[in-house]
Order: structure tokens, then C-alpha cells, then sequence
């Protein structure tokens, strides 16, 4: 995001001439498995019902705004290039110019027979996409002083009939209204709700109005959402967050959701995307397989009784369903066992894959799992000064996971989630490290093994002051190949019998005991060691990290974590 306070506005001739970054993968993409009746998956066209939607990936320089002389620090709008025949636009997409241009907008077109079932609640009398009546300005570069328009740009929001939407904005460079044809609107019933997402430019130029540019996402999201990303934008001069956007995004009315990927295209997604998971040289609790865990003595232990249960190796007896009550949790064997066990088994590992729509899909989820049978304590930076903390961070079983976003348009990997302790980060796949071919690499944490793109030191607490909890990334000879150490958990659009889903998985409770310790003392006497300057911001910090640092507090399953079925924490 840009704050600006200065700009020049660009000429074409500044940037139109420049062909911007552009990034491909580092391996052309494979042909997919195809079933004789073919899944649409991949094939470049889905249906949504009423409407066909294409992604056009070439796209047309428009307009451009730079800080200074520096061009990274601006950004530029593009419109479609080569729509197909019959497709129509629906808006230009923006991005600020530090990254290669790797966007997106979809341009859509009435279905030729839709079915009975593919029709949404409104009016199917009505065409599902109609010219706008007019357009509105929303901001110009322009001040009025310039008799000569060139290098200016005019953002225009589409006015749409009664009973239609507009998806996006779009942009000239001159004062002329567009054509009514230059984009659709889309029948209200076709559309759902949107809602911004990344702040992408805002400036506040004394030469003109202020513009705000934003990205934006379906505000229903997960699983079972049916809102699809239009690739456009949202700008405004006078929005404030909370209020409801004057643009849609569109929603998938076609139940069969056909362009996720079949089991055998998913089986060659993950063997030609999956990432490999690296650990820190030195991490001493390293992941196993659940088999290898139920195996090797974990036990079983309800509220209220004394004697521990073992587990069948399958996991068939532990309770099944509902939700996490407290009433019974895994732990490490009570036997000499216990001191192998918690440090795992590097060898069993695998992830374990659940795979689900995304962006009502238009996008395929692969989450991957790793299981850890011990978190190991954190380690605390002041400054220049690492303090190994005994028990803060520390717990029996441990799960995290990354998720791989694939496009069902194309098959392309278009980004991956990398789950971080109480949140994490959608990464841009131009922005990932990759090991062989189109494989990438996730970094884990040493003893948290939270995910991250890079090797390196990331702070949790104030990077700015050098103080907090270290999440230290690094390669390694320790790691696990998710293209050939993976196993499919669970992939419910596929229907019950496509997959069948371990019994471990349908465990709602807790893998590991709960402990309450006052982690707060121990923290108070390193606090009190340090010179009075900084006490304050280091007492700050502790008060902002998360509660389950200061007990230990085994995790829940997969499927009992909000991004099971929602979307991921961003």
C-alpha cells in the first residue's frame, strides 16, 4: 500500500511503452488426469449457472500514478485483452507496481441451456447481464488546471439498471464517459456480497481529491461460500470501513461446483505442486504419523477416571464427533516410552491433506496437516539477548498446516497459507521459494513449528524494538516431502464414499492435557533483570501474546478449527 502525498501522474507514453514484470512458474503446468465425461476442471471455462465466466489473465496497460521518479512506488490499472467471443468485461483490475503483474479479471457470458437447478432466486426472464445505464466519476487525477488531458486518469463506476449490480470500476484518460458496452452489469440474484480486503493505494495530493483503492474478496467465504473473486477493484473518495460497497462480486448458482478436481487430478496436484516442509537443524521435536503416535502408547483419558485407556492404532476408539467438552484428551505414555514418543518420528511423517472448494469454486484448497506429538518451550529475544524459556510454549500434541490454492480455471497454483501460532499469511506464489520444478518450500519454526516462506528470524512481539518470542526458520536435512508423503483425509464434495476418512479424524477433543503453571512469574524475573528503559515495552509485549503460550493446552483435531469448514485467518 501506498500513502502518497506527492504524485506524478503518468503518461502513457511513461509506462505503456515498459512491458511490466510479469511471473510464470518455474515449470510449465502438466496435462490433467481427464475422465471421459471430463469434471470442467482446469478446462478454462466455469459454468455458474446462468452465466460462464473465463479469467483473463492478458491484460492491457490503462493508466499508472507514480511516487516521484520511482515507478515501483505507484500503481496501474488494466483492463482485458483478448476476451473471447460473446465474453463480456466486467470491470479493470489494479496493483501497486512493486510486484510482477500477475492478475486477474474474469469476463463472463450468458450460459447457452442453463438447467432447471442452475437458476438463483430471481427473475430468469430477465438477461443475467445488461449494459449499465450511465456512469458516474468517482475521482480524476485532474484538478481542472490542465487543458491537456493526457496523463490523467478517471475512475468510473457503472450505474446498473433496476434489479442489477455493477462488479467494478473502470478507468480512462480523459473526461469522455465510456461506452455503455464497455462492461456488463449482472442480474442482482447472479451476485453476492463483497467486501475490501487489502488497502492497494491512498493518496492525499493537495492538488486534487483523496483516492482510495482497495482490493477486494467475497464477504461469504469457506467451504460452503459461493462468492467468486471478479479480480476488479473498489475505489472511493469518501468510503469508511463498514459501510457497503457499491459493487458485487458474482455467486455460483450451479450446485455441482464441476471445476474442482476429481480424485486422480487431485492425486497429480499434489504430486507436481506439494511443497517440501523443511525443519530447523535444530528442532528436537520432530512430526510422526498418527499411526506411528496411537502406536507407540499414546493414552486415552476421560474426566473423572484415573486409569488411562490405550488407543487402537486407527484411532476406532477414540469418541467420535460432537464438540470439544473437556471431558477426555490424548496423552503422551505414562512408560519409558514417554521420552521417545515426544520427540516424534521423522520417518512415519506424512501430511495429511483435506481438500475443499474456495471462493464459491473457483479455487481448490488443498489444507496439509502435520502432526508434531510434542511443542517444544519458546525462547525469548530481548535485544541482542536470547533467553530460553522452561515451560512457556510447551505442549503435548501439536498440529499446524499450510494450504496450497490452486485455480480451477487453469491448474495454476495461485498462492498458500502459512499457518502462524493465532494467525498466519496468504503468500503470492511469486513470492515463494521452490526447491524442484513447481514444488515450493515451507519453512517450519523451531520447537513451535509454525510455517513460514523463508528461512530466517521472525519476532513474535515488536520486530521494531528486537524483543519477542523466536520463530526460527531454517533448511535442514530434516524434512518431509509432501508430494509423496501425503495421505487424502478428507474431500466431502466428492461425496462420502470418494474418500474415507480415518477415525482419528472424527476426534473432536483435545490431543494433548491441560496444565496451568504461572508462566507469569518467570517472565516477571526476566523483566526485572532488564535495564528500567526497557521494562515498560517489554511488560507491553508480554501482554499481547497469546494465552496459550502461558499454559500448556493440547490442540484440537483438524476438523474441530474454524478453517476446516470456513476460510483461513487473513
Amino acid at each position: 500500500m501506498f500513502g502518497c502525498k506527492c504524485f506524478r501522474w503518468s503518461k502513457l507514453s511513461d509506462l505503456s511503452s515498459r512491458e511490466p514484470d510479469t511471473f510464470r512458474l518455474p515449470a510449465p503446468i502438466p496435462q490433467w488426469p481427464q475422465e471421459c465425461s471430463g469434471t470442467g476442471f482446469a478446462s478454462g471455462t466455469i459454468k455458474l449457472g446462468e452465466l460462464e465466466v473465463r479469467k483473463i489473465s492478458k491484460l492491457e496497460f490503462v493508466w499508472g500514478c507514480n511516487l516521484s521518479q520511482d515507478r515501483k512506488q505507484g500503481v496501474s490499472i488494466y483492463k482485458p485483452r483478448e476476451v473471447p467471443d460473446r465474453f463480456f468485461s466486467l470491470g479493470h483490475y489494479c496493483q501497486s507496481n512493486n510486484k510482477p503483474l500477475r492478475g486477474f479479471v474474469l469476463v463472463a457470458r450468458e450460459a447457452a441451456k442453463p438447467e432447471a437447478g442452475d437458476y438463483c432466486s430471481g427473475n430468469p426472464c430477465l438477461p443475467a447481464l445488461q449494459n449499465p445505464l450511465d456512469y458516474t466519476l468517482v475521482w480524476s487525477s485532474n484538478d481542472g488546471t490542465e487543458e491537456n488531458f493526457d496523463g490523467s486518469g478517471y475512475f468510473w463506476l457503472p450505474q446498473p439498471p433496476e434489479g442489477y449490480k455493477a462488479m467494478g470500476f473502470i478507468t480512462t484518460t480523459n473526461p469522455v464517459k465510456p461506452e455503455l458496452g464497455e462492461v456488463k452489469c449482472v442480474r442482482a440474484d447472479l451476485t453476492d456480497e463483497s467486501e475490501t480486503y487489502c488497502l492497494i493505494l491512498k493518496t492525499s495530493s493537495v492538488l486534487s481529491e483523496v483516492l482510495a483503492i482497495w482490493s477486494i474478496r467475497p464477504r461469504h467465504r469457506g467451504m460452503h461460500g459461493k462468492g467468486i473473486s471478479v479480480g476488479t477493484f473498489f475505489c472511493s473518495s469518501y468510503w469508511s470501513p463498514g459501510q457497503e460497497l457499491n459493487i458485487a462480486c458474482l455467486k455460483n448458482c450451479d450446485t455441482s461446483i464441476q471445476a474442482m478436481p476429481n480424485l486422480d487430478q487431485i492425486h497429480a496436484i499434489i504430486r507436481h505442486y506439494g511443497p517440501t516442509l523443511f525443519f530447523h537443524p535444530g528442532e528436537a521435536y520432530l512430526p510422526s504419523s498418527v499411526q506411528w503416535f496411537l502406536e507407540n502408547g499414546a493414552m486415552l483419558y476421560m474426566r473423572g477416571d484415573s486409569v488411562a485407556k490405550p488407543i487402537e492404532t486407527d484411532g476406532s476408539s477414540l469418541p467420535g464427533g460432537g464438540t470439544n467438552d473437556g471431558q477426555c484428551w490424548i496423552d503422551l505414555p505414562s512408560d519409558a516410552r514417554r521420552d521417545i514418543v515426544m520427540f516424534g518420528n521423522l520417518q512415519s511423517a506424512k501430511l495429511y491433506v483435506h481438500v475443499k472448494p474456495a471462493l464459491g469454486g473457483s479455487f481448490t484448497d488443498l489444507a496439509m496437516w502435520i502432526f508434531c506429538p510434542f511443542n517444544g518451550p519458546a525462547t525469548l529475544k530481548v535485544g541482542v539477548v536470547n533467553v530460553p524459556l522452561n515451560k512457556v510454549g510447551q505442549h503435548v500434541g501439536d498440529w499446524e498446516h499450510f494450504t496450497l490454492r490452486v485455480s480451477n480455471f487453469t491448474g495454476e497454483l495461485w498462492s498458500i497459507y502459512f499457518s502462524q501460532h493465532s494467525g498466519g499469511e496468504w503468500v503470492d506464489v511469486y513470492d515463494l521459494e521452490f526447491i524442484a520444478g513447481n514444488k515450493a518450500i515451507v519453512y517450519s519454526s523451531k520447537s513451535g513449528h509454525a510455517s513460514f516462506p523463508h528461512p530466517g528470524n521472525y519476532l513474535q512481539g515488536s520486530s521494531k524494538l528486537g524483543i519477542g518470542i523466536r520463530n526460527d526458520a531454517a533448511r535442514s536435512n530434516l524434512y518431509v516431502d509432501s508430494s509423496t508423503q501425503y495421505e487424502i483425509v478428507a474431500a466431502e464434495y466428492l461425496g462420502h464414499e470418494a474418500v474415507s476418512e480415518p477415525c482419528w479424524l472424527q476426534y473432536m477433543r483435545e490431543w494433548g492435557p491441560t496444565i496451568i503453571y504461572d508462566s507469569r512469574k518467570e517472565l516477571e524475573k526476566i523483566v526485572n533483570h532488564l535495564p528500567m528503559m526497557v521494562r515498560n515495552s517489554v511488560q507491553s509485549i508480554f501482554d499481547k501474546l497469546p494465552m496459550e503460550l502461558f499454559k500448556e493446552e493440547g490442540p484440537t483435531g483438524p476438523k474441530e478449527k474454524n478453517n476446516w469448514v470456513g476460510d483461513e485467518r487473513w
